[in-house]
């Protein structure tokens, strides 16, 4: 687009939403526009030339800032496609042909036919691999397009270029060794294969004649469906240690994409689970063949574009930071790979060496002992909305240390980002100071705040999140005045 002294800020953050972090960052009378309600209020009238005045800046200088920083994210954007192991092919040649396969996916985006969207893909080229989908993915995201509506593509646009993939030869299929993540991934997916035949052939077994074998294939069915549950802690360690280290590279589109498809296929084998546990067999019999569909079609994602594009990105000392914190989510079907062992703890600090607080002194090591103590699980995000902290307490929720440094947002689901945005806001705006939520969930009652932290001056400096198993507690009645052991 045009940017001009009276281009509506509103308009620019539509065209460039990465645009948002960077003005809120660049005066400190501009962070206002992290709230959405200005956003979508003021903001659709205010042009740069008033928010330049607002920050006491030059309506130029602020322009000039604005366009650099859109040139900036653009040739970023390009290394991260050659970081991700693009082809390093003339930079402009592989621009133009990102922007012809953005237009082929609007296309479809705009309900064009499949079979001549893929025609007109096939026309184009037919040596597109997994990076180029993955920076398109990216691109569509960063200029404007909803995650929900790249999601509700994705399985399209890989049938119209899954032709393409079938014929390039990708890292992922080639040998790693044991205990290597994407190993590990691997031999989960090839265990995945045959829950899904135990799972399909039980379902196929409902429509049997005999009334005990109808009843033998449910109980087969509910089995194997448990199993299948397993496919979470897969997805847990894709999301919360992989795609940090994706996205510190610059690959964030299709993280926020593959996450959502995983909660859509996480959420329709708990209805599968519930349909089995009420004998619902017309339920399975129509649901099934469409859930085992999507699963596959992920193993597809994750073999055809997720673990090139992750091989061609991540360094070895990031691969065995990421194998060495693998088993605090653990392992679906298969037995611990060697690799897989606890990350050491942090080094404590000369006992001498107190640290004053408020109330008393403590070393490094007694506040890393409090806190690895506490009987809920905190965490810490700072002013600029980055996790710093997590406890090694009693922990409800998974966690991993590629969290540590991640924005905030990218660590929940794409549906759950406006629920985030909504606190962090109204934090920021200082209208509220604690945010409170309990859920139950596998039997348990868990309990979630969220705290404003602030400092002397009433500045925002943070936000705690405590979350608690409160069964026990919420469990308790009379009274015990005493010890008992």
């Amino acid at each position: 687009m045009q940017i001009t002294r009276e281009t509506k800020v509103h308009d620019l953050l539509e065209a460039y939403p990465y645009l948002l972090d960077f003005l809120a960052d660049l005066k400190p009378e501009f962070a206002k526009l992290r709230n959405p309600v200005l956003r979508n209020t003021v903001a659709r009238v205010a042009s740069l030339a008033t928010v330049a005045e607002m920050g006491e800046m030059d309506a130029g200088d602020l322009l000039d800032a604005v366009k650099d920083e859109i040139a900036r994210h653009e040739i970023h954007a390009a290394d991260a496609a050659v970081a991700i192991g693009a082809s390093p092919a003339d930079p402009v040649t592989r621009a133009a042909r990102q922007e012809q396969l953005k237009g082929i996916i609007g296309k479809l985006h705009d309900g064009a036919n499949v079979a001549d969207v893929k025609a007109e893909f096939d026309a184009l080229t037919a040596e597109i691999d997994a990076v180029e989908i993955a920076t398109m993915e990216q691109a569509l995201i960063a200029d404007g397009m909803p995650v929900e509506e790249v999601q509700r593509l994705c399985d399209v646009h890989v049938s119209v270029f899954k032709d393409a993939l079938e014929s390039q030869p990708t890292e992922a299929e080639a040998p790693l060794p044991e205990g290597h993540p994407v190993e590990t991934y691997r031999r989960e997916n090839l265990a995945l294969g045959e829950v899904i035949n135990a799972v399909r052939c039980a379902v196929e077994e409902l429509a049997a004649d005999d009334e005990s074998d109808r009843q033998a294939a449910l109980e087969a069915a509910r089995a194997a469906l448990e199993r299948l549950s397993l496919l979470d802690i897969h997805y847990l360690r894709k999301e919360n240690q992989l795609f940090p280290l994706l996205e510190s590279h610059g690959i964030e589109g299709p993280t926020k994409v593959m996450w959502a498809l995983d909660d859509d296929i996480r959420a329709r084998i708990k209805q599968l689970r519930a349909a089995a546990e009420r004998g619902d067999a017309g339920y399975l019999a129509s649901d099934v063949p469409e859930v085992l569909g999507m699963i596959e079609d992920m193993v597809y994602k994750e073999e055809k574009i997720l673990f090139p594009a992750a091989l061609g990105a991540l360094s070895e000392s990031e691969w065995d930071s990421m194998a060495a914190g693998e088993a605090e989510i653990g392992f679906a079907w298969i037995e611990s790979p060697a690799a897989a062992v606890a990350v050491d703890a942090p080094a404590a600090v000369n006992d001498a060496g107190l640290l004053p607080l408020t109330t008393g002194a403590l070393s490094l090591e007694q506040i890393d002992l409090m806190v690895r103590a506490l009987p809920f699980d905190v965490s810490f995000v700072d002013e600029n909305d980055r996790v710093r902290f997590y406890s090694e307490g009693e922990r409800v929720f998974p966690r991993s240390p590629a969290a540590i440094g991640r924005e905030v947002r990218n660590c929940h689901p794409p549906k759950s980002v406006d629920k985030v945005e909504q606190i962090l806001s109204e934090f920021k705006a200082g209208t509220k100071d604690v945010a409170e939520f309990w859920i139950e969930m596998g039997g348990r009652f868990i309990h979630i705040r969220y705290f404003a932290m602030r400092d002397t001056d009433g500045a925002y400096r943070g936000c705690l999140e405590v979350v608690q198993d409160a069964t026990h507690v919420r469990s308790l009645e009379g009274q015990r005045r005493l010890v008992e052991w």
